[in-house]
C-alpha cells in the first residue's frame, strides 16, 4: 500500500499536512502555513529531499526518545516525526519517509 499525503486545515484556519505511510501511521508532520500553496510546496519539498539523508536531522527529546526533523538544504525545517523507542525504530521511520514520499498521492482534506 502506498503512502500519502494528506493536506489539512487547522481550526484556526491554517494548512498543514502529515505523510502516512501505507499503514496510514503518521511519519512526518508539517508546521502550519498561512497560505495553501505554501503548504502545498512544503508537500513538494519533502519529495525533492527525502532521498538526502543529509535532510533529516536525528535529535533526542528531553524525555531520551529519538525522533528526526526534515530539512530542505537550505536549513528550513519541512516536517517532523514522532519519538521513537528507539534508534532502530526512529531509522525505520527515515525508510518510511524515503519510500513512501516520492510517489505519494496528495489527499486534499480541506474542502
Amino acid at each position: 500500500m502506498a503512502g500519502k499525503f494528506e493536506l489539512l486545515m487547522s481550526k484556526n484556519g491554517k494548512y498543514r499536512f502529515n505523510l502516512k505511510a501505507g499503514n496510514n501511521q503518521v511519519i512526518v508532520s508539517s508546521q502550519l502555513y498561512d497560505k495553501r500553496m505554501s503548504a502545498t510546496n512544503g508537500i513538494k519539498s519533502v519529495k525533492n529531499h527525502c532521498s538526502d539523508d543529509k535532510c533529516f536531522d536525528r535529535k533526542v527529546a528531553k524525555n531520551g526518545k529519538p525522533y528526526f526533523v526534515l530539512k530542505a538544504k537550505n536549513g528550513q525545517v519541512i516536517g517532523k516525526s514522532q519519538q521513537y523507542a528507539s534508534n532502530a525504530t526512529m531509522a525505520k521511520g527515515i525508510r518510511a519517509v524515503r519510500n513512501a514520499a516520492p510517489d505519494a498521492e496528495v489527499v486534499d482534506l480541506t474542502k
